[in-house]
């Protein structure tokens, strides 16, 4: 950061121009508004909350349906903790189990319960045809190439700069 001549404080490169707040502000409305539409539509419709969701989603790709927390964590993009904590409450609700890793008892790790997967089989359906509804019917489909390949730039670029651990399977697209 950096101070103007009135010795206010400013980014390190100046505040964002216009075409970059357009973008961000567009990037956040649409951010925010889809995690309530699709939080809303799973707790409608099958009880699970999207940060569940996100969870049990995470494990249903694992090898096993199970990952350490720190690894989980990483996957999807969250602190330990905060996802200790969910992960606690969700396995009072016998979605997941949580406990020692039997390869390395220091390591906890978070498993896919039998109810876990059920409800998301449930749950999927409902959250992918909203996803299609709200998200890729107001997308050209000329334009889901050229967005797909700037939304990859910029997670490689949070993920090069940013301060969680990259998730264990990411790779940066190819040029």
């Amino acid at each position: 950061m950096s101070r103007n001549s009135k010795g206010e404080t400013l980014p390190e490169g100046g505040w964002l121009d216009g075409d970059q707040q357009r973008a961000w502000l567009a990037y956040i409305r649409l951010q925010l508004r889809m995690s309530y539409e699709m939080n809303r539509q799973l707790v409608a419709d099958s009880g699970m909350s999207l940060p569940d969701y996100d969870v049990v989603t995470a494990l249903s790709v694992a090898d096993g349906g199970r990952m350490s927390i720190t690894r989980l964590a990483a996957h999807i993009g969250w602190e330990r903790s905060r996802l200790s904590h969910h992960v606690r409450r969700m396995s009072t609700r016998e979605l997941v189990t949580c406990g020692p890793s039997a390869a390395d008892r220091r390591v906890t790790e978070v498993a896919l319960t039998d109810s876990g997967r059920r409800a998301l089989r449930e749950a999927a359906p409902g959250h992918v045809d909203l996803v299609r509804r709200l998200f890729f019917e107001g997308l050209p489909s000329s334009l889901l190439g050229p967005l797909t390949e700037a939304l990859e730039s910029v997670y490689a670029n949070v993920i090069e700069q940013g301060t969680l651990p990259p998730p264990a399977d990411w790779q940066p697209a190819e040029d």
